[in-house]
């Protein structure tokens, strides 16, 4: 199962890639991702905290002004992994496309089905719009 939203920031993918990946301001501004800590690099495992949730995912990608890619599980995998990612597209005019999204799989997924397209979509739109405000606002 996917969900994917994206936004439009005007914005160049280099300054849209500075907020997103300015990890210790997130508590200043990111209403989905409560703090993401470790050190960020491909094969890395990470601490990220949600509302009410903290796992530790695995970078699978971190490429520069493009791309930040995580997979979690829930207690081992085929359980309820999530391939989490950030896709930074430039367009004409010193814009961007943020796609921000996550493919899930296991077991589990059908009993969460419910909560990932109400709740978690809702939590995407909400660090979308968040961090479109930071970067357009030049906090």
């Amino acid at each position: 199962m996917n969900i994917e939203t994206q936004i439009h920031i005007h914005a160049t993918p280099e300054k849209v890639w500075g907020v997103l990946t300015d990890f210790d301001k997130y508590s200043d501004w990111n209403p989905f991702v409560k703090s993401l800590t470790g050190e960020v690099a491909v094969g890395n495992q990470i601490t990220v905290a949600l509302l009410g949730m903290a796992f530790k995912p695995i970078i699978l990608k971190f490429e520069k002004n493009k791309e930040l890619r995580w997979l979690g599980k829930l207690l081992f995998k085929g359980l309820f992994d999530g391939e989490h990612y950030f896709i930074l597209q430039e367009n004409k005019a010193d814009t961007t496309t943020f796609i921000h999204g996550e493919n899930f799989d296991g077991v589990l997924v059908g009993l969460f089905k419910k909560k990932l397209l109400t709740e978690t979509i809702a939590g995407f739109e909400a660090m979308n719009e968040a961090l479109k405000v930071r970067v357009e606002g030049g906090d």
